[in-house]
């Protein structure tokens, strides 16, 4: 919030880049922090719904500030719309200081379990799901489990060791494609479908499309998620992501493109959020932090790349049909990165630590799916 109100107040290039950098700081870790937390607190079931509801805030503050931009920046410029873009510092920090608690099953991992006993009975959380500690490697051997930590590590430690490395290589990669290819539409869309012969007021919709799709889709497609797994699902979203921008440039028909607009911001800003969610249920309590924060992080990487590659194609006088081939063309390589991920090694498995247990209840093992 202080980095959009001082960007609204700039006067040179160079301070406008740099206090985008530093609102880009704070945008990443709320990425972060928050795909993590809502891991943390989602029923087991529903985790790629809630994670789905948390990060469709993307494409519906992209549909928010195109809208803004129509209706306003003619009244009050670019600053003013800044200056908007400041506005949650006045209701969402307190809520978030006073209504969001902290995670009970971290607080009880790091020796609070008193701490986390007592949010449980501020917020009506169950305690059976949330007062749990992590198996000890001497008790998951009594059990004849492995330990909720596969690999005894914590934070990127764990995310770049030997057991989860594979995974972690092709959810970066994942994450990269489809932050590419969100980043490159949401800047570009709107020259390259005037190029294809569109309006520039039409254009300029194919933005509310885009994150409109991505906003209903990507909360449709969690739920069948939550049923059949994250994986196939974004298989299918990239799958149609790549055929939906290949057809795009060939539809003639101004209102008839924005089906292929709709189905595009399903499989690629709906399926980035699909990809949040899988991170989260992929890693452990221990390496989820870390974990969305390579997705997010890596993946922003291709949100460098996109704007920049579809600029120069632009430039140096490439249509619509390479611009969108090209992003096809990166759904494809990200529904392969897709199938190649390998089964989560983290195992859900947790000892109670209720306290009106008795000592052998205490001791009990639950295993659950991650």
């Amino acid at each position: 919030s202080l980095g959009m109100a001082l960007t609204a107040l700039t006067t040179s290039v160079l301070a406008f880049g740099v206090l985008r950098f530093f609102t880009g700081l704070g945008v990443g870790i709320i990425v972060a922090t928050g795909g993590a937390i809502v891991a943390e607190f989602a029923p087991a079931g529903r985790r790629n719904f809630f994670n789905a509801i948390a990060y469709s805030g993307v494409p519906a503050g992209g549909v928010m500030a195109s809208l803004a931009a129509l209706a306003l920046e003619d009244a009050i410029g670019w600053r003013g719309l800044f200056m908007i873009g400041a506005t949650p510092i006045l209701f969402l920090l307190p809520a978030a200081w006073f209504l969001l608690p902290e995670s009970p099953k971290w607080l009880v991992a790091t020796g609070r379990s008193m701490r986390a006993q007592e949010l449980c009975l501020k917020f009506g959380l169950p305690e059976s799901q949330f007062l749990t500690k992590p198996v000890s490697r001497e008790a998951a051997a009594k059990a004849h489990v492995t330990p909720s930590s596969p690999t005894g590590k914590s934070g990127f430690a764990a995310i770049f060791s030997r057991v989860y490395l594979p995974g972690t290589l092709l959810i970066g990669t994942m994450s990269f494609m489809g932050l590419l290819s969100t980043y490159g539409l949401n800047t570009w869309l709107p020259v390259i479908m005037e190029n294809n012969g569109a309006s520039a007021a039409h254009s300029m919709y194919t933005l509310l499309f885009l994150n409109g799709g991505a906003v209903v889709g990507g909360l449709f497609a969690s739920m069948i998620a939550d049923r059949v797994g994250a994986k196939a699902v974004i298989t299918v979203t990239f799958t149609l992501a790549a055929i939906s921008l290949m057809i795009l440039p060939f539809t003639n028909n101004v209102y008839l493109t924005y089906i292929p607009i709709v189905i595009a911001g399903v499989g690629v800003l709906g399926t980035q959020v699909l990809t949040y969610g899988l991170t989260s249920n992929y890693f452990d309590t221990s390496a989820r932090a870390a974990g969305v924060a390579w997705c997010a992080g890596f993946g922003r990487l291709g949100g460098i790349v996109g704007p920049m590659a579809t600029g120069l194609m632009i430039g140096a006088g490439f249509g619509p049909t390479w611009a969108f081939g090209m992003f096809a063309g990166v759904a494809v390589i990200g529904v392969i990165c897709t199938v190649l991920i390998p089964k989560s090694p983290a195992v859900e498995q947790v000892i109670s630590t209720e306290p009106t247990a008795s000592p052998h209840a205490s001791a009990r093992v639950t295993e659950g799916v991650s």
